[in-house]
């Protein structure tokens, strides 16, 4: 709570710096804030790489019919939200955005003073396929050697986002507003980030009732009770800002909805890291609104989002443990997929960190629901 806090103090203080700021000032911020995101953009491969391979190289020792069928229907939970974000969005943003606003990088001409040029180690697919590569081998062939390796730089990383990324944020986010308040385009954009965070909530309980229904259709049971049971880890995780740190709680209100305490005690862990379903929903509204309201960004349109959805679904297996963990992870492929530039994801991380927490409580809600799935299928067939 207190990282949003800075972030609200960065925004408001970007918007009244942007009202005074000569050009030459506006130099050195356009400056601070091309590095910075170019180290962001640096960063997220070895996030991929390191975050999915430590990850998929743990499962590969439960591999098996449960981890099979519960990874499968995150998966599948984690493509339904992002659609039905997309849908909703579709119908709604347009109502009250028209793409009229100039695109972030025309605005009134701002450049730096100076440019540092940062190219990521290598490509987003070239870390997620390496990735999984290493991580099914490494799983397969047991090799502690390599694990140790994967693991030891996920907690490198790791240390370097809470170290370095984290409380840099603040002033990157008061940086993008400086730039929009100097261009006069600030209020437009408030007035987005206030319909993104409505619709966000909204799309977050819609997906859990629906969840909650098809969970409690197949275990013949009232889906508002099961999901009444799952409050106490709903609001953990708003209060926690983090799926894993809400694991406890969320194992015990799971094993309180009939859930098996093993399977509960397998899935819910397995789940906090590979199942994102309410960070999918928000990611997925707040670049539609980003890409709606600056021109120079292609339309979001289904051929455009679903694919991007698709590989959301993946890269979310690498979102850290750490506030805004998956906006972070999610980055690499708003700049491949959607052709985002540095203010744009500024844009985006900002609308996501002011929702951060109400994604987590979903996230973990939503995993309830896929451990009586599982359950059921498994003890059915037993």
């Amino acid at each position: 709570m207190k990282l949003i806090l800075k972030l609200l103090m960065g925004i408001i203080a970007g918007i009244v710096i942007g009202l005074f700021v000569n050009e030459t000032a506006m130099g050195y911020i356009m400056s601070f804030q091309m590095i910075f995101g170019q180290v962001l953009s640096y960063i997220v491969p070895f996030i991929i790489l390191f975050f999915i391979t430590s990850g998929v190289s743990r499962m590969g020792k439960d591999s098996g019919k449960l981890l099979g069928l519960t990874a499968g229907i995150a998966y599948g939970s984690t493509i339904v939200a992002g659609v039905l974000a997309f849908i909703i969005a579709s119908l709604i943003i347009p109502v009250f955005i028209d793409g009229s606003a100039p695109a972030i990088d025309e605005g009134n001409g701002f450049s730096p003073i100076f440019e540092l040029e940062i190219d990521p180690a290598m490509a987003i697919i070239t870390a997620l396929i390496t990735a999984f590569i290493f991580g099914i081998g490494i799983a397969r062939m047991n090799t502690p050697t390599l694990k140790s390796f994967f693991d030891e730089g996920k907690i490198i990383i790791e240390k370097f986002i809470w170290v370095v990324i984290i409380p840099i944020l603040p002033f990157y986010i008061a940086s993008i507003f400086v730039e929009l308040s100097a261009e006069g385009t600030v209020w437009e954009t408030l007035a987005s980030f206030g319909l993104v965070l409505l619709l966000a909530l909204a799309t977050h309980w819609l997906y859990l009732i629906g969840a909650y229904s098809i969970a409690g259709g197949l275990t013949g049971r009232n889906p508002f009770s099961l999901l009444k049971t799952m409050l106490p880890a709903y609001f953990t995780g708003i209060g926690t800002m983090s799926s894993a740190a809400t694991i406890p709680v969320t194992t015990e209100q799971t094993k309180k909805n009939n859930v098996d305490p093993a399977m509960a005690d397998s899935i819910v862990p397995l789940g906090a890291n590979i199942h994102l379903a309410g960070s999918t929903i928000t990611i997925t509204m707040a670049s539609m609104t980003v890409m709606m309201l600056f021109g120079g960004l292609d339309s979001p349109t289904f051929g455009a989002i679903f694919p991007f959805i698709l590989g959301l679904g993946v890269i979310m297996i690498a979102a850290p443990g750490v506030p805004g963990g998956a906006i972070i992870a999610a980055s690499g492929l708003l700049t491949s997929m959607l052709g985002f530039n540095e203010a744009a994801i500024g844009l985006m991380i900002a609308l996501y960190m002011a929702q951060d927490s109400l994604g987590t409580g979903c996230n973990v809600t939503g995993d309830g629901a896929i451990a009586l799935s599982v359950n059921h299928f498994i003890s059915k067939n037993k």
